[in-house]
């Protein structure tokens, strides 16, 4: 997506679209839709779909690199090591769908049923979705306008058939494109639990995280916390700690204190972690031990407190 021109009322302004500044904007017409144009009656047909679902989560980050989808593969791993409870995996980054990969579900295919497509399960409580499954090849490029893209991410949430699950964790690109202003606009009714915002150390990521903090906060989406990841290394031998990614301006723990925004943990670089992902298999499973799973393990935790704590408030508004 190119910069919002200066001047930007915000996705959810009731000028949004409709400003002079708007005049000329990519989004200016997906912005508009929001903001008292005619309702896309697929938000109230995903609202009915999300009935079964009882958590939202997406992972964000402004810069790319940052390691959103291998997060967001280690979640929904951590999450279903409860055998009870039922975890899907949607990856809506249509140019650079990575999670078939890191999930070791490259060459599947998706079916269809008479209630919509059905996801790609890994086990029997965990199931994947990407637009990688529909794809002839891996190398294949995706070279779609924004629309289009809006488009496939619509019919992922419409369409597939994701049964009763616990959590659904929505693996995201780069940037605050039309990727995440369209599914955070059709999950709006059926609400959003929050954000996990992944970024590294150094400045020149962290710089590229405050817009995508500055871009929850705009369109009203709670943030649940950041994660620091790439967070210094431990020699496996030595024990001792490196800092591959200085935090020259205190990294992420400052600038959550700055902004006033929980740091959820920090993940450390284990050489495994990339492993793990080109043979597609659980970090967890090659490297019990490591103090990287440690830290995984930690922040899941801390995730799940958020969503029941949520789930708490929200049954209690309900009830008075």
């Amino acid at each position: 997506m190119e910069e919002a021109p200066h001047g930007c009322p915000g996705a959810d302004s009731a000028q949004a679209g409709r400003g002079a500044s708007c005049q000329g904007c990519p989004n200016q017409r997906l912005c508009a839709s929001g903001a008292g144009a005619a309702p896309d009656p697929a938000v109230e047909e995903i609202k009915e779909k999300m009935k079964t679902v009882k958590h939202r989560i997406l992972v964000l980050s402004g810069k790319g690199g940052v390691g959103k989808s291998t997060f967001s593969a280690h979640l929904a791993y951590g999450l279903a090591e409860d055998g009870d409870t039922q975890v899907a995996l949607l990856d809506i980054d249509i140019c650079g769908p990575s999670i078939p990969k890191i999930m070791g579900l490259e060459g599947e295919q998706v079916h269809q049923s008479g209630s919509g497509w059905s996801p790609v399960y890994m086990e029997d409580n965990l199931g994947v979705m990407s637009v990688g499954f529909l794809l002839s090849s891996p190398d294949d490029a995706v070279i779609w306008r924004g629309p289009k893209k809006n488009g496939m991410i619509k019919q992922f949430l419409r369409d597939v058939d994701w049964g009763d699950v616990d959590y659904l964790i929505v693996d995201t690109p780069p940037g605050t494109s039309d990727e995440h202003l369209s599914v955070v606009q059709y999950l709006a009714a059926a609400h959003i639990d929050g954000a996990v915002i992944l970024t590294t150390p150094q400045e020149v990521a962290l710089q590229d995280v405050r817009k995508e903090i500055s871009f929850c906060h705009k369109v009203k989406l709670p943030i649940i916390g950041v994660v620091e990841n790439m967070s210094g290394f431990i020699c496996p031998k030595c024990k001792k700690e490196s800092q591959i990614f200085p935090p020259t301006t205190g990294g992420a723990e400052a600038m959550c204190q700055d902004l006033k925004i929980p740091l959820l943990g920090k993940v450390p670089l284990d050489p495994l972690i990339g492993k793990s992902c080109d043979k597609g298999q659980s970090f967890f499973i090659e490297a019990p031990d490591s103090p990287a799973t440690a830290a995984y393990k930690s922040i899941i935790q801390r995730i799940q407190e958020f969503c029941s704590s949520r789930q708490s408030h929200n049954e209690n508004l309900i009830s008075s």
